[in-house]
Parts: C-alpha cells; sequence; structure tokens
C-alpha cells in the first residue's frame, strides 16, 4: 500500500511540477488535475483488465500479472479459483467413481426427480426394460413402461414392496422376470432398482414340483401296499392269490426302495466336491459292465418275444485301446450305465442300441448311445434332465424308472467337468453322449483286473 501511495504521491508531484514549468500557478492546478485523471485511467484500465478475466469464467491459467493491490486481489483470486478447480475435479472424479460403481452393479438402478423423469440408468437397467441412457433422458417412467403391474404400484405410492414385472426379453422360450421396487430419496427423488429373479422363480418353481413329484411318486405304491395289506388281513385268500399279491407288493416296496436310492445319490452328488485327477477307471471295464447290465435288463424286457434287442458295444480290443478315464468309478459306470439302460428300456423289442467311444482330436473322448426307440419331440429336450421329467409317465413306470436316472447323469457329467449332448428325431430314434475333456482322458491301454464296480442307480 505505501509503495502504491508513494507513485501516486510521485505522479501528483511530477504533474505539479511540469505544470508550473510551463504555465507557473494556473500550470500547477492543471498539473495536479492531469495526473489525478491519468492515475484514475490507469487504475480503470487494470481494473478492466481483472474484470475482463473474470469474465472469461476466471481460467486460473490466464490471469493477469499485475502489481500492488490488484496484483495482491488477482493471486488471491487465482489461488481460490485453483482450490475450486481442485474441488470441482475431485467431485467429477467421486461422481464418475460413483456412477461406474452403480454401472457395474449386477442390478438395475434408475434415478428419477420428483416428477419421476429418468435422470440417469445403468446399462443392466437398459436391458432389463430396453431403454436408452441418452435417447430416454428426462422421459417419464410411467410412459416408458406400461406394465400395468407396474402403473399401479407407481400410482399407489406404496414402496414398501416390490412388484414383479416380465422382463423385456421374456418368452414363452426364455421366461424372464423382474423384481423392481422404488426407494424415496432426496427432496422428492426415488430410486428405482430392478433385479433379475428368474433363477431363484425357476428354483422355486423346482422346488414345488419336486415335492409335488416326491409326494406323488411315494404316494401311489404306498397306496397299493396298503390296498393290498388290507385286502391280505380282511379277505380269505387262495395260496396262489396270496403269493400275487404279496409278488406285487414287493415291486412296489423295491420301487420307493429305488427312489430313495437315487435320491440319496442325487443329494450325495449336489453336496460333495468335485472328483479329483488322481484315481483313472480303465474305459474297458465301464463299458463291460455297461453291456452285461445292458443285456441282462433286455433279456427281462424281450423275454417271451420273438425279437429281441440288437445291442452293439465296442469289441475288447477296442475298449481295451480306449484308455482310462479321470474320476470316481461309481459315479462313471452311474452314469454310462444309465444312458445304455434308458436306451435298452424305451427301444422296442427289435430295435438295436448302438454304443461307441470316440476319440476326439483335442484329446478328450465321447461315449455315445444311438437307439431306434419313439425318439423325443424337440418341446422335450430342454427339460429331458430334470428331476421326474418324462415324456410318457406311464410308460416310464411300466419300465421300471424312477425319473431320476438322467438328473443323476447331468450331475456326474458336470462333476467330472463333461457335457452331455441329446439329439433325438421323433419316430427315428436318439442319441445321447458325454463328451469328456482332454484333461480327463488317457489314451493309454489300461490293465483291466475284472474289479467288479457299483451298479447304476435306476432311471
Amino acid at each position: 500500500m505505501l509503495w502504491r501511495f508513494a507513485i501516486y504521491l510521485g505522479v501528483q508531484l511530477l504533474g505539479m511540477a511540469a505544470g508550473w514549468w510551463l504555465a507557473g500557478a494556473w500550470g500547477l492546478a492543471a498539473g495536479v488535475v492531469l495526473a489525478s485523471w491519468l492515475c484514475w485511467a490507469w487504475e480503470t484500465w487494470v481494473g478492466l483488465s481483472v474484470l475482463r478475466w473474470l469474465r472469461q469464467e476466471g481460467d486460473a491459467a490466464r490471469a493477469p500479472v499485475l502489481r500492488g493491490l490488484w496484483g495482491e486481489a488477482c493471486d488471491r483470486m487465482r489461488r481460490q479459483l485453483r482450490q475450486r478447480d481442485q474441488q470441482v475435479a475431485a467431485s467429477d472424479a467421486r461422481l464418475q467413481e460413483f456412477l461406474a460403481a452403480l454401472q457395474a452393479s449386477p442390478n438395475g438402478v434408475i434415478l428419477l426427480d420428483a416428477q419421476g423423469h429418468i435422470e440417469w440408468c445403468n446399462q443392466t437397467a437398459a436391458q432389463h426394460f430396453g431403454l436408452d441412457g441418452v435417447r430416454d433422458r428426462m422421459q417419464s417412467i410411467g410412459n416408458l413402461l406400461r406394465d400395468p403391474a407396474f402403473s399401479s404400484y407407481l400410482a399407489a405410492a406404496d414402496y414398501t414392496h416390490d412388484v414383479q414385472l416380465p422382463g423385456r426379453e421374456n418368452h414363452s422360450a426364455h421366461p424372464v422376470m423382474l423384481s423392481v421396487q422404488l426407494h424415496p430419496y432426496g427432496d422428492g427423488r426415488r430410486l428405482m432398482l430392478s433385479r433379475d429373479i428368474t433363477a431363484l422363480e425357476q428354483a422355486e418353481a423346482m422346488r414345488r414340483d419336486f415335492v409335488a413329484n416326491v409326494s406323488h411318486e411315494i404316494r401311489t405304491p404306498l397306496t397299493v401296499l396298503v390296498g393290498f395289506v388290507e385286502t391280505l388281513q380282511t379277505l380269505p385268500l387262495q395260496e396262489n392269490e396270496r403269493a400275487r399279491y404279496l409278488g406285487l407288493m414287493g415291486q412296489q416296496a423295491a420301487r420307493m426302495q429305488h427312489l430313495v436310492q437315487d435320491l440319496l445319490t442325487l443329494s450325495r452328488l449336489e453336496g460333495s466336491p468335485p472328483p479329483g485327477m488322481g484315481d483313472w477307471v480303465p474305459v474297458a471295464t465301464l463299458l463291460r459292465h455297461c453291456e452285461d447290465e445292458a443285456r441282462a435288463l433286455s433279456a427281462m424286457l424281450t423275454r417271451g418275444q420273438a425279437r429281441p434287442h440288437q445291442i452293439g458295444f465296442p469289441t475288447p480290443e477296442q475298449a481295451q485301446a480306449a484308455g482310462q478315464l479321470a474320476g470316481m468309478a461309481a459315479e462313471l459306470q452311474s452314469a454310462l450305465a444309465n444312458l445304455v439302460g434308458n436306451a435298452v428300456r424305451y427301444t422296442p423289442a427289435g430295435g438295436s442300441i448302438s454304443v461307441t467311444w470316440q476319440p476326439l482330436a483335442d484329446g478328450g473322448a465321447r461315449f455315445a448311445v444311438r437307439d431306434t426307440g419313439p425318439g423325443l419331440a424337440p418341446e422335450h429336450l430342454p427339460r429331458i434332465t430334470e428331476r421326474f421329467y418324462r415324456v410318457d409317465r406311464s410308460r416310464s413306470r411300466d419300465t421300471g424308472g424312477t425319473g431320476l436316472g438322467l438328473a443323476i447323469v447331468k450331475h456326474v457329467v458336470q462333476r467330472h467337468g463333461a457335457t452331455l449332448e441329446i439329439s433325438s428325431v421323433p419316430g427315428q430314434g436318439s442319441v445321447f453322449a458325454v463328451r469328456f475333456p482332454p484333461a480327463r482322458v488317457r489314451a493309454e491301454a489300461p490293465q483291466v483286473n475284472g474289479a467288479a464296480l457299483p451298479r447304476a442307480a435306476a432311471g
């Protein structure tokens, strides 16, 4: 301040001296006035330069370089502007991190203003409802989602619970169900969350079906048993009739026993860790036991008929050259025998069943069972491995199946890192194949020791 006052005083004295030298006493007054105007013009010009800088959005990098009072003011404003820019940049960075976190959320997130207009939505919400984050910004959510259930939910303004809506990609072959709930916040704004609950709904439906099917499967033989017991207790029967009733009771009891065994097998498969890579099972042993069971089952089903099944398996030399599989012998035997047994059960007498083992170019192997049975319609293929799913319930019971065989096969195949392939043409037969990964196949010929493997669970 003193330095600036000294400059002003010097200018005044210089103006007075110049005026006195040029015009005497009148010049003295004129010099003072002229010097004052020059100081005022200089201050005005400096102030205008500062205002011009501020009017240009106050870019700290373009601040004028000044001295004195205006220079100090500019320095202070420049520091404050830099702090403001840093705070704005930090706020923008936090906002972007927050939006990125919402964008990465597996749930749909939509921000609505007080009038229900979309301010922002993440990609998941856009996929759920078919929205466009740019095109639909500031559009009313009620105009874009016209489902009656959502319209009623929005109008009721009771956001203590969610509402379930079909997703944008929902159709009969691929159902999609969403859970949507609004959460008020701020000054009338609302946060809309959407969650894909398709898997939960399917799991709940499967649980209900499973309980219903188990109850039905057990109730039927129990009803038969109770009826026969009452008959034996109340009616005088001939010895041959008593023997026939006892035989039927034994069949129903065996059916319940097989059902319980298969349920326990499924429970064990779901609850135990995947098999390791330390145990190797000879493929020849698996194929030999599958063939023995298949021929025994075929002989039982075609007893008294003129034409038995035509069953083809790899020759002993081919089976010996198939190598080994890494995994649990009991599980592998159960899965492969189930596929062969199903082919025998559902192929009419005189039909053919062909079992092959094919090494693959990538080092894996493919076990395939081809039959000439009635085949499956395309709508049955996606559900054929579900528990208790039957294409023809009466025929399945007649062949002695529990409806759990293919479910067991699916779990065993998944636990061994393999894939189950199913193809079928109605009236021409089916092909059930298991493709084993290279890591679980060893091509070297094993020494078959003839050790017995556990029998497969009935399908």
